[in-house]
């Protein structure tokens, strides 16, 4: 844990895949599974779900990391087991829940991306908001020479990262992307040195822990949705949102500061 994240208390402590700090308003949750290459077992699934759900009302952002050398190696075969289909499906929808929580969550989240980035683990990055991939990090999709398919949600969210043909030719070839690869592809926003993920994810959750909440709000929830809508209709709810977001206390707040000039205008630093 990073030495400025002070260990967290009651429920959040007591989820031992789970490492989970906090520094003011900024929470770091890292997978504690090293030894596995942090790879998700169902009891890790569960834990990720409870820690979204109960972060404490004072954070504004999170920082999701893998202990060790890789992010997250994915789904861990040694507790594969079979299912019939009905199991399979119930499997599956327990992972779009954990993951609906940090994507769809109250805060916005900063992946930090290092080694392995594979199957699962590349599921669970494309349903943080930001990703930060060091140079060690690599991206693939290896179900299809396994006999599976994505189960965590990546099909709906990994293609809005890379374009479907992208992810069609990872999941059929076993294809890997460099971290520089990925980075040109859409799958991280950020490429760094290697060890410098962290810190690189701390800076921008600071920054974006001074935003407006129901800004960040706005962002995480209608921008994808309205993604999704005809043009119309996102334009409509766009509307609906915009409107919503500049009537709280805190925009106003802002916009009376920008207007007196108690706040700085945007420029390339």
């Amino acid at each position: 844990m990073n030495p400025h994240f002070e260990p967290a208390s009651g429920l959040l402590s007591q989820l031992p895949l789970l490492q989970i700090g906090l520094a003011g308003a900024v929470a770091h949750v890292r997978l504690n599974r090293a030894a596995k290459r942090n790879a998700i077992s169902d009891e890790l699934i569960v834990q990720l779900q409870t820690a979204f759900v109960n972060l404490p009302t004072d954070i504004r952002a999170v920082v999701l990391s893998g202990d060790g050398d890789h992010f997250c190696a994915g789904l861990d075969l040694s507790e594969l087991v079979e299912r019939d289909v009905a199991e399979g499906v119930l499997h599956s929808r327990m992972w779009h829940a954990a993951f609906e929580a940090i994507q769809f969550g109250r805060v916005p989240v900063i992946a930090v991306l290092q080694g392995a980035v594979v199957g699962g683990g590349l599921e669970l990055a494309s349903a943080c908001h930001i990703r930060v991939a060091e140079a060690s990090a690599y991206f693939g999709l290896p179900e299809g020479q396994r006999g599976l398919f994505v189960g965590g949600g990546g099909s709906a969210r990994i293609p809005r990262l890379m374009g479907v043909a992208r992810m069609t030719d990872m999941m059929l070839t076993g294809r890997l992307y460099s971290a520089e690869e990925g980075e040109r592809a859409g799958l991280a926003q950020y490429l760094v040195a290697d060890g410098a993920g962290l810190a690189k994810a701390i800076e921008l959750a600071n920054r974006l822990a001074g935003n407006a909440p129901l800004s960040n709000f706005a962002v995480m929830h209608a921008l994808p949705r309205i993604s999704d809508q005809s043009q119309s209709e996102g334009l409509f709810t766009e509307s609906l949102m915009s409107a919503v977001a500049e009537s709280t206390t805190d925009a106003k707040d802002r916009m009376r500061a920008f207007l007196e000039k108690r706040t700085g205008k945007v420029t390339r630093g």
